[in-house]
C-alpha cells in the first residue's frame, strides 16, 4: 500500500502513460544490456530468447483468459487495432461491413474510414447520454455482409464500461468476429476472452504498467487476419521484423502483476479514491458535471466538464501547481479537434471546451486527491472570472 505522503508532483494522466513498474524494469534490465540473441537465431542464446518470447506470451494470454498461440505481440495498442480492423474486415469475399460505436478511439476509427475509401461500408452505432451501446441496437445493425464488429471495453474520455457479455452474444449469433479494445479495462474490470466470447483483443502493456511501445493483438484460434507488416514472418506470419524482446519480456512481466495484484482490493482502493475526488469536486465547483457512467465506469477513472472555464487553461495552470491531469484522449488532442465522444453523448460546445480527465494508478494516494480538491476550485474560479467579461 503507497505511504500517505505526497509526492513533489502529482500524476493523475495514467491513462495517457502509466510509470513503468520498478519490477518489470529490473527483469527487462538484462535483456537490454548484453549476452541476449534474437529469437529466431538457431544458436542457443535464439533459443534461450525464444523461451524468453513464449513466457512472455503465456503471461499475457493469462491475463486475458485466452490461449497463448492467439497472442500476436505488436508495437502498442494502435498496431493491434489497426491489425484487429485491416486484418479481419478484408478477408470475406464480397462487399465488407464494420459496424463499429460512436465512442471507439481513433486507431479505430481512422483504419476504417480507410477502408471507406477502398469501398467498405462503416455503420457507427449511436450511444446513449452515458457512453453505453445498446446490444439490441447492434443486433438490429448486422447483415450479412457484416464482416467485423469492434467496440471498446471501456471508453478512455469518459470512462464508461461497455455490456460486452451481451455484445459479444449478438455478434456471436451472427457469426460475425468481434474485437475489444480493452486499452484501459484489462486487469480492472472482469474480462475474460473466453467467458465473453471475444474473437480479438487488443492490449497495451503501458496501460499495465509495462513499457511503452509494447502491445499485443489476441486471436482466436482459427480465425484467419491478413498481415499488415510483412518481412520476416515473425509472430506467426502476422506480424513480422525482429521482435522487441526486452519490451515484450516487461509486457510480460507487466501482465503478471496486473493479473495477481489487479484484486478487488486494489480495485476497491482506487474506486474510493476516484469516487471521493468526483463527490468533492461536484460540490466545491459549480455548474460542473460528470460524463459517462456514475457506476459501471472504469475504477481509476473520473472525467467531467465545467463551463466558462476552457479546458487548456485549466490543464496549464494545474501543471503549474504541480498536477499533470488531461483533457480525453492524449492520442485524439493531437488533431485539436472537438471530442467526438462529447459530440457522441450529447455533450453541447460550451461544456465541451471544459472537459477534464484524471485517472488514478498503482502509485495514487490520499493526498493526491486533496491536491487536486485544494487547487483546482480556485483555479476554475478564477478563468472563469477572467472570462466573464467577453461573455456580457
Amino acid at each position: 500500500m503507497p505511504a500517505e505522503t505526497p509526492a513533489e508532483r502529482v500524476y493523475l494522466d495514467y491513462a495517457g502513460f502509466a510509470p513503468v513498474d520498478p519490477r518489470v524494469l529490473a527483469v527487462m534490465r538484462p535483456f537490454l544490456e548484453a549476452g541476449i540473441g534474437n529469437p529466431s537465431a538457431r544458436h542457443s542464446l535464439g533459443a534461450e530468447a525464444r523461451e524468453s518470447l513464449d513466457a512472455a506470451r503465456m503471461k499475457v494470454a493469462r491475463l486475458c483468459g485466452g490461449a497463448a498461440g492467439g497472442i500476436i505481440f505488436t508495437s502498442g495498442a494502435t498496431e493491434a487495432n489497426n491489425l484487429a480492423v485491416k486484418g479481419v474486415a478484408p478477408r470475406r469475399s464480397g462487399h465488407t461491413r464494420i459496424v463499429v460505436s460512436a465512442v471507439e478511439h481513433i486507431s479505430v476509427i481512422n483504419p476504417c474510414r480507410d477502408l471507406e475509401k477502398a469501398g467498405a461500408t462503416v455503420c457507427m452505432l449511436p450511444v446513449d447520454a452515458e457512453g453505453r451501446v445498446d446490444p439490441g441496437m447492434l443486433r438490429a445493425a448486422l447483415t450479412p455482409d457484416t464482416t467485423l464488429v469492434s467496440i471498446a471495453a471501456a471508453n478512455p474520455e469518459i470512462g464508461t464500461v461497455q455490456p460486452l457479455k451481451e455484445l459479444g452474444r449478438v455478434a456471436r449469433a451472427a457469426g460475425v468476429p468481434f474485437h475489444v479494445d480493452a486499452v484501459g479495462a484489462l486487469g480492472r474490470v472482469p474480462l475474460n476472452v473466453e467467458g465473453l466470447g471475444i474473437d480479438l483483443l487488443t492490449i497495451s502493456g503501458n496501460d499495465l504498467y509495462g513499457p511503452p511501445g509494447s502491445g499485443a493483438l489476441w486471436v482466436r484460434p482459427g480465425l484467419r487476419i491478413h498481415p499488415q507488416v510483412l518481412g520476416g514472418g515473425q509472430e506467426g506470419g502476422y506480424r513480422s521484423g525482429t521482435e522487441n524482446l526486452p519490451g515484450m519480456v516487461g509486457f510480460g512481466v507487466a501482465a503478471e502483476l496486473m493479473r495477481v495484484e489487479g484484486t478487488h482490493q486494489e480495485t476497491a482502493r482506487l474506486a474510493g479514491l476516484r469516487d471521493r475526488l468526483a463527490d468533492g469536486l461536484l460540490e466545491a465547483i459549480p455548474e460542473c458535471r460528470l460524463t459517462g457512467a456514475r457506476s459501471g465506469r472504469l475504477p481509476h477513472h473520473l472525467s467531467l466538464v465545467v463551463r466558462g472555464a476552457k479546458a487548456d487553461g485549466v490543464l496549464l495552470d494545474l501543471d503549474l501547481a504541480g498536477i499533470a491531469a488531461s483533457s480525453g484522449s492524449a492520442c485524439a488532442s493531437l488533431t485539436q479537434t472537438t471530442s467526438h465522444v462529447l459530440r457522441a453523448i450529447g455533450c453541447p460546445p460550451e461544456e465541451a471546451e471544459g472537459s477534464l480527465c484524471f485517472t488514478l494508478g498503482r502509485w495514487s494516494i490520499a493526498a493526491d486527491v486533496d491536491a487536486v480538491l485544494d487547487r483546482l476550485p480556485p483555479i476554475v474560479a478564477r478563468l472563469r472570472a477572467l472570462s466573464a467579461p467577453l461573455h456580457t
